[in-house]
């Protein structure tokens, strides 16, 4: 089975947080967002509920693929009434109205409808945000194209740092988290332990995010059952 192998990056994390993983191709940019939400520590991927708006930024392609319906319907209604919008925008003669116009011309697709093979092997990046709270901003790059991947579902084969929980505050947050968090002496210690139970936080762990990631089967293969030697999965 054709598979790709990709690395995620959080971008501006020091030391760099990141994952390598093997997915199956012909996943929607939904899967790829499941994909990096159970890598790291984030609970709005399968088999959870959303919980925070992304999108990724195919900007070579002027499409953004969002899990946002307001911005998906806005560019449903610029569709089926461009001229009209345009003209409208174009007679305020301000640079916000420039700017709305240029934001109303990128195309707006959903996650489920649209898969990525040809934005990853065309361009080799793709950039994710999440959370416009926290600002989670993600690099997806394509290391292998592999053609021998026996998995119905992704393999986490290696990666580094543990990954901030979600609500945490952004890099500055998760960083002041992590003090407190190591901390026993702090007088926040245990109320942060407590709290991160809630979040469903783990330290990094392999065999856990690799439970996560056989729940994410979106290929059916006759070799789901077969021992994939080359790929085994980290300790």
């Amino acid at each position: 089975m054709k598979a790709y192998q990709i690395k995620i990056e959080i971008l501006g994390s020091e030391p760099l947080i990141w994952r390598r993983v093997i997915m199956p191709a012909g996943a929607t940019f939904n899967r790829l967002h499941d994909v990096i939400q159970n890598v790291l520590n984030f609970n709005s991927g399968y088999p959870r509920d959303a919980y925070h708006l992304f999108h990724f930024d195919l900007f070579a392609d002027n499409i953004r693929v969002t899990n946002d319906e307001e911005a998906y319907q806005e560019h449903q209604q610029f569709k089926k009434n461009r001229k009209e919008i345009e003209a409208r925008l174009k007679a305020m003669n301000s640079k916000f109205a420039e700017r709305q116009l240029e934001n109303l011309k990128t195309v707006i697709r959903k996650p489920t409808g649209i898969k990525i093979d040809k934005y990853l092997e065309e361009h080799g990046q793709i950039n994710y945000v999440y959370d416009y709270g926290d600002d989670w901003r993600i690099l997806i790059s394509l290391e292998e194209v592999v053609d021998d991947y026996h998995y119905g579902y992704p393999t986490l084969i290696d990666g580094a740092e543990t990954a901030p929980p979600d609500d945490v505050g952004g890099l500055p947050g998760f960083y002041e988290f992590l003090k407190v968090y190591w901390d026993e002496s702090h007088p926040e210690h245990e109320e942060i332990r407590a709290w991160v139970k809630e979040q469903l936080f783990w330290e990094y762990d392999p065999e856990h995010i690799n439970r996560c990631l056989k729940s994410l089967k979106y290929k059916k293969t006759e070799w789901a059952k077969i021992e994939h030697r080359n790929f085994k999965p980290v300790d």
